[in-house]
C-alpha cells in the first residue's frame, strides 16, 4: 500500500499563513483562532497547505491505515476548504442555515468566512470535532 502523501509536518503554521494573500489570510487566521478554541489544541501544518487540529489514527474497511487530523482547513485560491472527517450526513439542518457554501463527502467550501452564519459554523465545527473524538 502506498504511503499517505499528506502527513503532519514541523513547518510553522504562522509562516504558512503569512504567505496567503488577503482577504483569504484574514479568514484563515480567524478560522485558526476559532478551531484552536474549539479543538483545545494548537494547529499543525499537514502537507504544505492544510492546517490541522488534533490527530487520530484511521483504519478503513479496506485495511488502509493513516494518521490524520480531527478537523482542518486549507485556504485555497477560490475558497476556504474545511475538512470534516465525519462527513455531512448528520448536519443537513445546520447546512441549510449556514449560508452560501458547497460541500462534498468531507469537504466544506466557503468563498468568504463573512458569508457564513458564525453561530451555525461554530456548531457544525464543534459537532464534527466531537464526532471525530467519539469514533
Amino acid at each position: 500500500m502506498a504511503a499517505n502523501k499528506t502527513t503532519r509536518t514541523d513547518a510553522s503554521v504562522e509562516d504558512f499563513l503569512a504567505t496567503i494573500p488577503e482577504p483569504r489570510q484574514s479568514d484563515a487566521r480567524e478560522l485558526t483562532t476559532l478551531l484552536t478554541e474549539l479543538a483545545g489544541c494548537r494547529p499543525a501544518l499537514w502537507g504544505d497547505s492544510i492546517v490541522g487540529f488534533g490527530e487520530r489514527h484511521l483504519v478503513y474497511p479496506s485495511g488502509r491505515e493513516l494518521d490524520w487530523f480531527e478537523i482542518g482547513f486549507s485556504p485555497r485560491k477560490t475558497s476556504l476548504t474545511l475538512y470534516l472527517t465525519e462527513g455531512f450526513d448528520r448536519y443537513a439542518e445546520l447546512l441549510a442555515r449556514l449560508g452560501p457554501h458547497k460541500h462534498t463527502v468531507s469537504c466544506l467550501h466557503l468563498k468568504r468566512l463573512a458569508d457564513a452564519d458564525r453561530d451555525v459554523l461554530t456548531e457544525l465545527l464543534a459537532g464534527s470535532i466531537a464526532a471525530a473524538r467519539a469514533s
